[in-house]
C-alpha cells in the first residue's frame, strides 16, 4: 500500500506540470523530423531518377515504400512499447532512421534505396512517431487534448521546413550528401527520446489465489500423457494469436460495424488519391519552367497554412452543433481537396500552384483534424485502439501502390497532369461513396427507430451501431494508438 502511494504522488508531481512540458516541446521535434520528412521527397525526385536511371514508376516507389511503413508499423512499435517504453523505443527509432539515411547516401542502385531510405528510415520513424505520441497520455490528464493539439503542429513545421532546407543543402552539396546530413538530423530523435522519462503508474496487484492452482495445473500437465500436452500447447496458442489480433487489428468489428467498414474502406481508397501531389507537385512544377526553389516552396505553403488551419478545424470540429454531422463534413473536405488537384491540371502557371495550395491546405486541415474524430464516432472506445490499427494497415496498402501507379500512368502518357486527374478521381468518389452510404445507413437506422420503443440511454452518435457507454474509468496507463501522418 505505501509502494503504491508512492507511485500515486510521483505520477501527480509530472504530469500536466513541469517536465511534462518539456516531453511536449521534444515530442513536437519528433513529428516534425519523422512524419514532417516524406513532404521533401519530392525535392529529389528528378535527381534520383537521373542518376539510377529510373522510370516514375521505379522512382515513386522509394517515398511509398517509406510512407508505408511509416503507417503500418504501429502494431510492432505498440508492442515495443508495452516491452522496452517509450523512452527506449524512440531512441531506437532515431537510430534506425539516422542508419537508413546515412546507408543510402551510399546506395548504388534505386532498389537499395528502397531499403535503407524506404524501410530502415520508415520503420524508425514510426517508432519514434508513434511512441512519441504514446508518451503524452502518460504525461497529460487534464490538458491531454491540449498537448495532442500542440505535438500535431510539430508535422506542419516540418512540411514548412523540410522541402526549403532539401532544396537549398541539394543545391549546395547534391542528393548523397544531403542524406548524409539527413541521417544527422534524424539522430536528434534520439536526444528527444533521452528526455522521455518513465512515468511510474500504478498497476493492479496481483491475484495470489489463482498462483497456486495455476502451478499445479501446469505440474499436471508436464507429467501427464504427451498428445495432451501437445493439444493444451496448439489450443493456447490459437488463443493467444486471436487475442493478439483482436487486440492490434479489429476484424470482428471491421465485419460486425457497418459504420467503420464503410468509413474504412472510404478511407483506404481516398488514400490512393491524397498522396500523390505531395510526391508529384514539385517534378510538375520543374517540368513546367517553375524555378527549383520556387516549386519547393509550394509545400512549405501548404505545411505553413496547417499550423494555423489544422487547430482552427480540430476546435470547430468538437462543437456540439457538428455533433452527429462529421463525417459529411469530412466528406465535403474530401471532395474539396479532390478537386482542387483539378488546378493543376487545368493550368501550369505559377500564381495557379499557389492558388491550388492554398485550397488544398485548407481542405488538408479538415481531413487532419476529423479523420480520428469520425472513428470515435463509429466505434466504441474500448476498442478504438485496435479498430486504428486495422486502418491504418489497411490505408498504408494503398499509400504503398498509389504513387507508383501514378508513376506509371506518366510513364505510358507522358503528362503529369494526368496524376492529377487520376487524384481528383479517387478523391472525390471516396467523398460521395462515404457520403451516401453513411446518408443511407443513418436514414435507415431512423426509418427502424420508428418501429421501436425508445431506449431509455440512447447512443449520443447519430451514426454509432455499437453503443457508447464506457465503464468508470481507472487509474490505468493510456492505451498505445497509432497515428497517421494525415
Amino acid at each position: 500500500m505505501a509502494q503504491e502511494g508512492e507511485a500515486a504522488s510521483r505520477t501527480s508531481t509530472v504530469q500536466d506540470k513541469g517536465w511534462a512540458w518539456v516531453v511536449l516541446v521534444a515530442t513536437v521535434l519528433v513529428q516534425g523530423l519523422t512524419l514532417g520528412f516524406p513532404s521533401c521527397i519530392g525535392v529529389f525526385f528528378k535527381d534520383l531518377q537521373r542518376d539510377f536511371q529510373a522510370s516514375n514508376s521505379e522512382t515513386s516507389w522509394f517515398p511509398s515504400i517509406m510512407t508505408a511503413v511509416l503507417h503500418a508499423g504501429g502494431p510492432l512499435c505498440s508492442i515495443l512499447v508495452e516491452r522496452f517504453g517509450c523512452r527506449t523505443t524512440v531512441m531506437l527509432g532515431g537510430l534506425l532512421s539516422g542508419v537508413g539515411m546515412v546507408a543510402s547516401a551510399f546506395s548504388q542502385s534505386i532498389s537499395q534505396l528502397y531499403v535503407t531510405a524506404g524501410f530502415i528510415t520508415g520503420l524508425g520513424a514510426c517508432f519514434s512517431f508513434q511512441a512519441g505520441v504514446t508518451v503524452l497520455g502518460y504525461y497529460f490528464t487534464r490538458r491531454r487534448a491540449l498537448a495532442n493539439a500542440l505535438a500535431s503542429t510539430g508535422v506542419s513545421v516540418g512540411f514548412t521546413l523540410w522541402p526549403l532546407l532539401s532544396q537549398y543543402l541539394l543545391d549546395e552539396m547534391g542528393w548523397r550528401n544531403t542524406f548524409f546530413v539527413f541521417g544527422g538530423v534524424m539522430l536528434h530523435c534520439c536526444v528527444c527520446g533521452a528526455v522521455m522519462r518513465p512515468v511510474p503508474v500504478k498497476l493492479p496487484a496481483p491475484s495470489l489465489k489463482s498462483g497456486p492452482r495455476h502451478l499445479a495445473e501446469d505440474i499436471h500437465l508436464s507429467n501427464g500423457n504427451t498428445l495432451s500436452q501437445e493439444v493444451h500447447l496448439r489450443r493456447s496458442r490459437c488463443d493467444a494469436c486471436v487475442q493478439t489480433l483482436q487486440k492490434y487489428l479489429a476484424f470482428d468489428v471491421f465485419c460486425k460495424n457497418k459504420g467503420y467498414r464503410i468509413y474504412t474502406i472510404g478511407v483506404t481508397w481516398m488514400v490512393l488519391g491524397f498522396v500523390l501531389p505531395m510526391i508529384y507537385l514539385v517534378p510538375y512544377a520543374v517540368l513546367n519552367g517553375v524555378e527549383e526553389r520556387k516549386a519547393a516552396l509550394l509545400i512549405s505553403i501548404i505545411g505553413f497554412i496547417n499550423i494555423f488551419m489544422r487547430p482552427v478545424a480540430g476546435l470547430l470540429s468538437g462543437l456540439k452543433i457538428f455533433t452527429g454531422r462529421r463525417i459529411y463534413i469530412f466528406s465535403v473536405a474530401v471532395a474539396l481537396n479532390g478537386l482542387s488537384n483539378l488546378i493543376c491540371a487545368i493550368s501550369a502557371e505559377y500564381s495557379a500552384f499557389v492558388l491550388y495550395c492554398v485550397v488544398y491546405s485548407i481542405s488538408m486541415s479538415v481531413l487532419g483534424a476529423l479523420i480520428f474524430q469520425v472513428l470515435m464516432d463509429v466505434v466504441e472506445m474500448d476498442r478504438f485502439s485496435s479498430a486504428l490499427g486495422l486502418f491504418t494497415i489497411l490505408e498504408s496498402i494503398t499509400i504503398l501502390i498509389g504513387p507508383p501507379l501514378a508513376g506509371l500512368l506518366v510513364d505510358f502518357t507522358g503528362h503529369f497532369s494526368y496524376v492529377f486527374y487520376a487524384s481528383s478521381f479517387f478523391m472525390v468518389t471516396a467523398a460521395l461513396f462515404m457520403g451516401f452510404s453513411f446518408c443511407t445507413m443513418e436514414a435507415k437506422n431512423k426509418s427502424t427507430e420508428t418501429h421501436k420503443p425508445t431506449p431509455e440511454n440512447p447512443s449520443r452518435g447519430r451514426y454509432t451501431e455499437v453503443p457508447m457507454e464506457l465503464g468508470p474509468e481507472k487509474n490505468q496507463p493510456p492505451a498505445v494508438i497509432y497515428v497517421t501522418s494525415i
